[in-house]
């Protein structure tokens, strides 16, 4: 247990962080799911604009590593891309 003040501090603010952190990683995971179960392609585009700035959030704020986000915005992208020529 945390004996000095500050210690306390942290221990209550850390927690919150990881709360919050939590949060928005599973709101972010939730999106990427509903993107890839998405069959029509203007739905996917708008969700996919959505999605990738969720994940730019959470890489900017250390939540995911940035090349975990960027690798998968590629492969949404891809899947998205992949709709449009499904659909033509």
């Amino acid at each position: 247990m945390a004996n000095h003040k500050s210690a306390k501090k942290a221990i209550r603010s850390s927690a919150k962080k990881r709360l919050l952190n939590r949060y928005q990683h599973v709101t972010t995971r939730n999106m990427v799911k509903k993107l890839r179960t998405t069959t029509d392609h203007a739905m996917a585009v708008e969700l996919f604009k959505s999605v990738s700035s969720a994940l730019d959030k959470l890489a900017k704020r250390n939540i995911i590593h940035k090349n975990k986000a960027a690798n998968n915005k590629s492969k949404l992208a891809r899947l998205v891309n992949g709709l449009k020529t499904a659909a033509a």
